[in-house]
């Protein structure tokens, strides 16, 4: 995916300036930056869920920028999107949520009756248990905490067969722990699936932690790219436009995690319920 001059105003305000991003390996990205940086509209963009002012993404010869009805919903599709705040249905169960990733792929008759074969009933079961969730496939979607929750929409994002994976503040509303669980399954999706994933964080030890390759946006400007071993306390007062010493406590989710680059040591491990 080669992004040009990416831009988004609303009004008089530049909410993303001219972002360009190059990706040629499924890297898992790390975006970081204060509150208003532009990373969500940023995404948003990528996704087509927001319209861009200008600029290009360029995804195997096509602007996807161009792309309009069956072509956009399928785009939408190979690019699936995970929320902060999840996205479920909460009346519904679980296994059916997951199985909601596959109704772009039906016509319109079966989307209506919500028809699915047997195949995708066993899709969306293996998802879930590669999440390590199967057992509450039969539970509302309310029932579960809060980790579980983004791990079912995480396999919800599975059964859409996506080619690229784009997470907007995954883990903001969770604790360490859920935390913790969220990021590993996003790395493993990443190393074993070899889907690049792009992802929101709003803490340092976290991209740290999980990420190849992380964007430091300020003020809807990429002001840094690079592996985390160059997140210098300068590079990070850049980011974040503090004039004085940055603690990295205060955007830390206290993640007490080894880092999981280039690890696939959990592959063969269920999760952990969180």
């Amino acid at each position: 995916m080669l992004i040009q001059k990416l831009t988004k105003k609303f009004g008089r305000v530049t909410a993303v300036d001219e972002v360009d991003l190059n990706t040629t390996t499924p890297q898992m990205i790390g975006i970081i930056g204060p509150s208003g940086a532009g990373k969500s509209t940023f995404l948003r963009m990528i996704n087509r869920l927001t319209p861009a002012t200008s600029g290009k993404i360029l995804v195997d010869d096509r602007d996807i920028l161009k792309l309009e009805g069956a072509e956009k919903r399928a785009w939408q599709r190979d690019c699936a999107m995970i929320f902060q705040q999840f996205n479920l249905v909460p009346r519904l169960d679980v296994i059916t949520n997951v199985m909601l990733g596959r109704l772009n792929r039906h016509s319109n008759l079966k989307s209506i009756f919500s028809i699915f074969s047997k195949k995708e009933i066993n899709q969306a079961f293996n998802a879930l248990s590669r999440l390590g969730i199967a057992e509450q496939a039969l539970k509302r979607a309310d029932n579960l905490s809060g980790g579980q929750q983004q791990r079912v929409a995480i396999a919800r994002a599975l059964t859409q067969e996506p080619k690229m994976i784009l997470a907007d503040e995954p883990i903001a509303s969770l604790d360490p722990m859920s935390a913790q669980v969220v990021m590993q399954a996003l790395r493993e999706i990443n190393e074993r699936d070899g889907l690049p994933v792009i992802c929101n964080l709003h803490t340092l030890d976290t991209a740290r932690s999980y990420c190849d390759r992380v964007v430091g946006m300020r003020q809807g400007k990429v002001v840094f790219d690079g592996p985390p071993t160059e997140l210098s306390r300068d590079v990070v007062r850049d980011i974040y436009g503090a004039e004085q010493e940055i603690d990295e406590s205060m955007t830390s989710t206290s993640l007490e995690s080894a880092s999981m680059h280039h690890s696939t040591s959990y592959q063969n491990h269920g999760f952990a319920t969180a």
